[in-house]
């Protein structure tokens, strides 16, 4: 038997949106009010936008910190060679 791909399924807009149509129809069936059904799947999928946004910037971060870091510029300015080649009385 395969493992589920949590991170997979938590950052899929399809996933997120079976979740909220599948409570949107309970409210319905149990003779909610539709207002309520839409206020509660719109909250559904905010909170969807949240999760893959986190799970998104969580995994941005782990594969930087992978990554070894620059080292820093240092601006050297070049003299000019006119002032290399005058005489100091």
């Amino acid at each position: 038997m395969k493992e589920i791909d949590w991170k997979s399924k938590l950052t899929s807009r399809k996933f997120w949106t079976a979740i909220a149509e599948f409570v949107t129809m309970l409210i319905v069936a149990f003779n909610g009010s539709q207002e309520t059904a839409t206020q509660v799947a719109a909250i559904i999928m905010a909170g969807a936008a949240v999760v893959a946004y986190i799970i998104g910037e969580g995994l941005a971060d782990a594969a930087g910190a992978s990554k070894p870091s620059l080292p820093p510029i240092v601006f050297n300015p070049k003299k000019d060679e006119s002032e290399e080649d005058q005489v100091n009385p």
